[in-house]
């Protein structure tokens, strides 16, 4: 057949100079870098509408300015301390008091320790919940993920010798299928029944509570402890387990290895300010960031040299063996996300489902995918404990750690460094929670300080998002009014 053009008439007008209306979310889609704000730039522009508020808050968007992204948390932190101080106070007791005997008990070395190893396993519960945010899911079952991951996991490794590190190595990946297999489920049903992952994860969670209940028995997966009425399962065989990271941590931060730190990590700050200065302020000049990076740099010097390296070359105690397995963890996730087509797909499918679909990304697949790789973090919960420490699961391993990751990467804005020091937040608060009862103040009133934290970031966070986007907008207005960039560049 031949075209309309064959014919000899009229030709119309060259329609096909601008892309089909369904071809714009693809072009758009495969033209955006992918990067953190690519996504949300790409699916806003397609839309033509800007992102929601709570999917803003739950995908971890915020201001794109590097001084209002720091700003904006240590302004939120400042007014919850003051609204914790205002509720000490309501409740009776001298804030500064509390509040100084909270850090003097926090800061001595037992207590550091501790705060680390909390920190570890807040660390890998955020991440497993942040995975699902970044696509706008609400993987509440992380807390059933991760202990059945551990029982089952800690019952194959009591019941198995191997020699190191096929020991440990086969009781990670065991924990991992475990928990993203099991995550899978509610992934699965929300694809093909459309089964809200909120209403199965939860229930997902009882399923775990009671199946953990009926394997943990003496006449299944566990043994009774002589002496007691605590039942656990075999223990992990000496060549299984990990041992602690102090001797690495005194390596690390003396001599050479603290000089190799310090270099690198200032070589890094340095160019990932000037990189993202140049990116957005392309008029500039290298001069801002590089100048700013150099600060950057100087601030970390200090703070590593002066605090961070005397108190980690000798701790006391013992820190989790598998702490760089937490590092390498949020590394591989910043990495995935930001780095990768898969990672762009990911946010692009949970930005907007529709653009997804329209640029060839499966936004089911892509939700059973997201799943699985948050209950296989999920499932990472439980091993620093299991193989550092109690090297078995019993009645007294850690629970609720599910729960607590999800306030952590709200409170992180589902980014790996704002996940590790509201970890260490955390941490902190919960360590330092039974000093209180000493000057007269209940413990409880350490999960109310947590929730003002949580809500005063997230309200300051979103409010300043919202005020710089109206500020972008009433500068490109204005800018258009007055014809100011348009003469620029016809000069």
């Amino acid at each position: 057949m031949s075209g309309p053009g064959e014919k000899g008439g009229p030709e119309k007008p060259a329609k096909s100079e601008q892309p089909a209306k369904s071809e714009q979310p693809a072009n758009l889609a495969k033209s955006a870098k992918p990067s953190g704000d690519g996504a949300a730039t790409a699916v806003a522009g397609a839309s033509g509408s800007e992102v929601p508020a709570w999917r803003a808050i739950m995908q971890g968007l915020g201001p794109r300015g590097l001084g209002l992204r720091i700003g904006a948390p240590i302004l939120a932190l400042l007014i919850s301390l003051l609204i914790t101080m205002v509720l000490l106070r309501v409740t009776g007791a001298d804030p500064f008091s509390s509040i100084t005997s909270m850090v003097d008990y926090g800061t001595t070395d037992n207590s550091l320790v501790d705060i680390i190893n909390r920190a570890t396993r807040y660390y890998l519960s955020a991440v497993a919940v942040a995975i699902g945010f970044r696509m706008a899911l609400l993987n509440i079952g992380v807390d059933g993920q991760y202990r059945l991951a551990a029982m089952l996991s800690a019952a194959l490794g009591g019941a198995l010798t191997l020699p190191a590190p096929i020991g440990q190595f086969l009781v990670i990946v065991a924990a991992m299928l475990i928990g993203g297999l099991w995550a899978a489920i509610a992934g699965v049903l929300k694809v093909t029944r459309g089964v809200s992952e909120v209403l199965s994860t939860i229930m997902l969670n009882a399923i775990a509570t009671g199946l953990i209940a009926y394997l943990l028995n003496d006449q299944r997966l566990a043994e009774v402890r002589p002496g007691s009425n605590n039942v656990a399962t075999a223990p992990i065989p000496e060549a299984g387990r990990v041992g602690p990271f102090n001797d690495v941590l005194t390596a690390l931060f003396s001599g050479p290895g603290l000089a190799l730190i310090l270099v690198g990590g200032s070589a890094v700050i340095i160019y990932s300010v000037h990189r993202r200065q140049a990116v957005s302020n392309p008029g500039r000049g290298a001069t801002p960031g590089l100048v700013l990076g150099a600060v950057g740099a100087v601030l970390f010097v200090a703070v590593t040299a002066l605090v961070v390296a005397p108190t980690l070359a000798d701790l006391p105690g013992q820190v989790y063996g598998l702490l760089p397995l937490a590092a390498v963890v949020g590394i591989v996730f910043w990495v995935v996300i930001n780095h990768t087509r898969f990672g762009f797909d990911l946010k692009i499918s949970g930005l907007s489902p529709t653009a997804a679909q329209a640029s060839g990304v499966s936004a089911r697949r892509m939700v059973v995918i997201t799943m699985v790789a948050s209950g296989a973090v999920a499932g990472l919960i439980g091993m620093p404990e299991l193989l550092g420490a109690s090297y078995e699961y019993s009645l007294n391993f850690p629970a609720g750690l599910g729960f607590t990751g999800i306030t952590v990467a709200l409170l992180g804005r589902n980014h790996p460094a704002g996940i590790a020091l509201a970890a260490l937040l955390f941490a902190f608060l919960d360590q330092t929670s039974d000093v209180l009862q000493e000057v007269d103040v209940p413990k409880e009133i350490v999960g109310v300080m947590q929730g003002v934290v949580v809500l005063t970031v997230v309200i300051v966070y979103e409010l300043v998002r919202r005020w710089e986007i109206r500020l972008q907008q009433r500068t490109v207005a204005d800018e258009l009014a007055t014809g100011h960039d348009l003469a620029r560049e016809a000069s």
